[in-house]
């Protein structure tokens, strides 16, 4: 009987000890930003979230109908994987008590690159109105990576929110990655999640691992600083972003100079420095310019100030005007009536230029007051003044490092299974062309290996036409940048995005970001999904010599070759021994056959086709994309 109670107690015991540790609470844990509500997982990939906590306590994950649980290691870190699923949603995730809602699991997409991917759709871009009215799709979702850089790997990015198609979200979305996104969502049916990780103006060293260019001599002494110095480069990265906080606070507060009454009509400025503009561009700092003009008639009175670099707060008569930002064009805009006066008024203009800090103001001929059509001249003397405020902090480049946004904007999301990468960069490395296609490579290498996922699709874009159009221009730095971009080509599971019709020769920035967003569904629906379809524009396969006259055969032409206006193949140069090119003509004869001469080039020996800067072309396949721009010896 003893032995029985002794028992019966000792198993109590052992009961109450489980049902204490099982109704343990359950510690705080902490997971990356982008672990939110409205979140998108890749379909059939594990579904893997991972965070910080206290070393040794457990964690428990719950998520459609799973539960599984770890253990936090030493360092504080955690990681589940619950299983693949198809397309579907929504979910709820329970990690630790703590609830994600609405999760949709579909593709998900990285978005990467510099401005011209980060333009978003309100940046005037083309028919934005139309895709206001036609933008509620809440199984699409953007998460946008704040821009940061760091000397070491990071495991979470700075802020971000997934946010659901709308026509107030779209607005700030990537609008190469939102026609992209669009596309796909409607073609496949599936809910698609793009994260956007891209910045402004960087080289494509900045979005690759350090140690991957220790090797690379155009950028190896750089990296191997970056490693050697690490602390230094740790606490220099840390100081430049506090200047650069200070910079932006000193930026975005015009009432600095306002308060001082320099907006206003009698404010004392003879102790001001006299400036001719547009000549003596560009200045420094926060700089303040005074204008006065005078007018005597005061009906439809418009003003254009021809070109200011970067953003502005425009005064009139002692009153805020308007505020140029960053992205915004210059144009000629009307003064509203009750801010002009008869006679004597007075312009204010206060100008930031965070890119290099030198700020300009006007351009020669589109520099006036325009009243009932006359228009009054703003160029030669204005007062200026550097000094009213405070001397902006000097905030260097160092994202620009070899590794810098890839430790800050890519490391946090490597562990994130995605679908693939949309991607449109190359401007800021056409100085450095040379390098771009080992460098490019690298970089797509690096990323696949840091996913772990295998060579998912990576498509980019192709530079787009810019800058003044030049019929011959065989030194064109922007074409060799374009045949290293389709040298890498080579590398698996890629495709490009042909856009050398879509670029505005006076701006950087084209707004026709549908075609460019269409064009990498295009590729992506031959990468990425496997369709049998012509994903690229006509590509040269074959260059022959018969008569004096060269003979070009394309693949991907589909029905066969067309213009788009004309009669007559534009963009062809030729050479001949000499090496001296000249424009040649060139005419379809055949479904995938272009034949090219030039009276001045008698014995052609390398033709090339939209090698310049800003090429005119014509030549497209039956899908209406443009053939891929080309260099090629004549045998």
């Amino acid at each position: 009987m003893l032995k029985s109670i002794i028992k019966a107690s000792f198993l109590c015991l052992i009961l109450m000890a489980f049902s204490c540790q099982s109704n343990e609470p359950l510690t705080e844990v902490f997971m990356p930003k982008f672990f939110v509500d409205h979140m998108v997982f890749q379909r059939n990939q594990p579904i893997r979230i991972w965070g910080d906590g206290t070393p040794g306590k457990k964690v428990v994950g719950k998520f459609n109908n799973q539960e599984k649980e770890t253990k936090i290691d030493r360092e504080g870190y955690w990681m589940i994987e619950f299983d693949p699923m198809p397309a579907s949603g929504p979910f709820e995730l329970d990690i630790n008590g703590k609830k994600i809602r609405d999760i949709q699991i579909g593709d998900v997409w990285v978005a990467g690159g510099q401005s011209n991917m980060e333009w978003v759709m309100s940046a005037q871009v083309e028919g934005l109105q139309e895709e206001i009215a036609d933008s509620d799709y809440p199984l699409i979702r953007f998460f946008k990576i704040p821009h940061d850089y760091d000397a070491k790997e990071k495991n979470d990015v700075r802020g971000g929110e997934w946010r659901m198609a709308n026509a107030d979200n779209i607005l700030n979305f990537s609008a190469v990655a939102w026609f992209f996104a669009k596309r796909n969502h409607l073609e496949k049916g599936v809910p698609i999640g793009i994260i956007e990780s891209n910045w402004g103006g960087t080289p494509a060293e900045g979005w690759t691992s350090t140690g991957k260019l220790l090797d690379f001599p155009p950028y190896q002494e750089k990296a191997k600083d970056l490693i050697d110095r690490k602390d230094f480069w740790i606490q220099e990265t840390i100081d430049n972003k506090l200047r650069e906080l200070k910079r932006n606070d000193l930026v975005t507060a015009p009432e600095n100079g306002e308060i001082k009454g320099v907006v206003n009509t009698n404010f004392d400025d003879s102790d001001w420095q006299t400036v001719n503009l547009p000549e003596d561009n560009p200045f420094s700092d926060i700089a303040w310019f005074r204008k006065k003009f005078t007018l005597n008639n005061i009906e439809n009175v418009t003003l254009n100030l021809g070109d200011i670099q970067q953003m502005a707060y425009i005064y009139l008569n002692g009153g805020r005007l308007l505020l140029k930002d960053y992205g915004d064009a210059v144009k000629e805009f009307t003064l509203p009536a009750g801010m002009v006066v008869k006679g004597e008024n007075l312009l204010a203009v206060r100008i930031v230029n965070t890119w290099n800090n030198s700020p300009v103001l006007g351009k020669s001929g589109e520099f006036f007051v325009k009243s009932n059509g006359k228009k009054i001249s703003l160029e030669g003397e204005w007062k200026y003044n550097n000094r009213v405020e405070e001397e902006i902090p000097k905030v260097e480049w160092h994202n620009w490092l070899p590794g810098m946004m890839y430790n800050a904007m890519i490391a946090p999301i490597v562990k994130y299974p995605i679908k693939g990468v949309i991607w449109y960069q190359g401007e800021s490395n056409a100085g450095e062309h040379q390098y771009y296609k080992k460098l490019f490579s690298t970089m797509i290498q690096d990323w696949r290996d840091a996913w772990g996922i295998g060579d998912f699709p990576f498509l980019y874009v192709q530079l787009a036409n810019f800058m003044e159009r030049k019929e011959v221009q065989p030194d064109s730095n922007w074409a060799f940048l374009r045949e290293a971009q389709t040298q890498t080509l080579e590398q698996p599971n890629t495709g490009m995005a042909v856009t050398i019709d879509v670029g505005n020769a006076d701006d950087i920035h084209p707004r026709n970001k549908k075609d460019v967003g269409n064009r990498l569904w295009q590729a992506a629906k031959k990468v990425a999904y496997g369709e049998d379809v012509i994903h690229s524009g006509p590509s040269v396969s074959k260059v022959e010599k018969q008569d004096g006259k060269v003979i070009i055969t394309f693949d991907f032409e589909g029905e066969g070759l067309k213009l788009s206006s004309g009669n007559e193949v534009k963009g062809f140069i030729l050479a001949g021994e000499d090496g001296q090119f000249e424009s040649a003509e060139g005419k379809i004869i055949g479904t995938n056959q272009v034949e090219v001469f030039s009276p001045k080039v008698k014995n052609p020996s390398e033709v090339r086709y939209a090698w310049a800067d800003n090429p005119e072309v014509n030549l497209y396949n039956s899908l209406d994309l443009p053939a891929v721009p080309f260099r090629k010896k004549v045998n």
